[in-house]
């Protein structure tokens, strides 16, 4: 009796299988994972020119050169393209317009401690026969451009056009943001007003009120008998307004028949003294009143 054997489940020839897996656009392009990149730190003044040049879409920037020699490190060397290297007096864009040095160094040093990488994202074309392109969204496109195994420094070189360059910078960090000139005519902001409306209004009421003078001393005290008839406390300012009286001299009446309060909670306030008081009784008080003289009856 033979032993059984295994056979394997017959292979598939569906098409599903020998497609390729579809490409989606948010996938991230690793078609250059392997190449290396330098990263590079150069000067402002190298940055404004590459930037100014490559809206005026600039071929070359500058050519690189690497010298070796045995048993010593590379030598690393940068010349600048010679339309990035000359003044610029009339463009806007950049902040130092002189002349800029040509030659400069590369200072390298291994990355061994970080690891970087470049990345860009570009923006995709729609797709062809788009009856209106616009209207469709397009994702834009992630790449890996290459991992970073390289960094350096720039470095321009100490000649004459580098003294020359330092000079300009440091006469325009020492310029004054704001200067002072002379004014041929003088500049109204606005026109000077002699006299506002609110003190035009305050002569008016004063003048028609005319200078406060004394009245007679019983009309007075009358006066204020109204007035406390009305409310218990008074501030000197409100009775200077009811009676139209100087403060001094109706200071001097007060303090015959008023009292001022010193402590809360009516402080700084006029007051009648007990012996003119002659307030409404409310009916509570007239109900104790009545029940008081009702005990006294009833004690005789």
């Amino acid at each position: 009796m033979s032993a059984p054997t295994l056979m394997s489940p017959p292979k598939s020839d569906s098409k599903e299988d020998k497609k390729e897996k579809k490409h989606n656009d948010k996938d991230l392009d690793l078609q250059n994972a392997n190449r290396g990149v330098w990263l590079v730190k150069v000067p402002k003044y190298i940055a404004e020119r590459w930037e100014a040049g490559g809206r005026k879409e600039t071929k070359d920037v500058g050519k690189l050169k690497i010298t070796r020699k045995p048993n010593q490190k590379p030598v690393v060397s940068f010349s600048l393209a010679d339309e990035l290297t000359v003044a610029m007096p009339n463009n806007d864009e950049i902040e130092q317009k002189t002349a800029i040095p040509k030659e400069h160094t590369f200072m390298v040093s291994a990355n061994s401690i970080q690891t970087l990488a470049v990345f860009s994202v570009a923006g995709s074309v729609a797709a062809a026969g788009d009856p209106d392109p616009s209207e469709t969204p397009v994702p834009d496109k992630l790449s890996l451009e290459g991992k970073i195994v390289q960094r350096a420094e720039c470095r321009p070189i100490n000649d004459k056009t580098y003294m020359n360059l330092k000079m300009d910078s440091i006469k325009r960090a020492i310029q004054p943001k704001k200067t002072t000139i002379t004014l041929k005519a003088p500049v109204n902001a606005y026109k000077p007003i002699a006299n506002h409306v609110a003190n035009v209004q305050y002569e008016k009421n004063k003048k028609l009120e005319g200078k406060k003078s004394r009245d007679d001393k019983d009309h007075v005290m009358e006066m204020l008998f109204a007035l406390f008839e009305k409310h218990q406390y008074y501030k000197i300012n409100d009775l200077v307004k009811a009676t139209k009286q100087p403060v001094p001299y109706l200071k001097q009446i007060l303090n015959e028949i008023c009292e001022y309060n010193m402590k809360n909670p009516h402080r700084n306030m006029w007051e009648l003294k007990a012996e003119y008081r002659h307030y409404k009784k409310t009916e509570e008080e007239k109900v104790e009143e009545k029940d008081d003289n009702m005990d006294s009856d009833d004690s005789d």
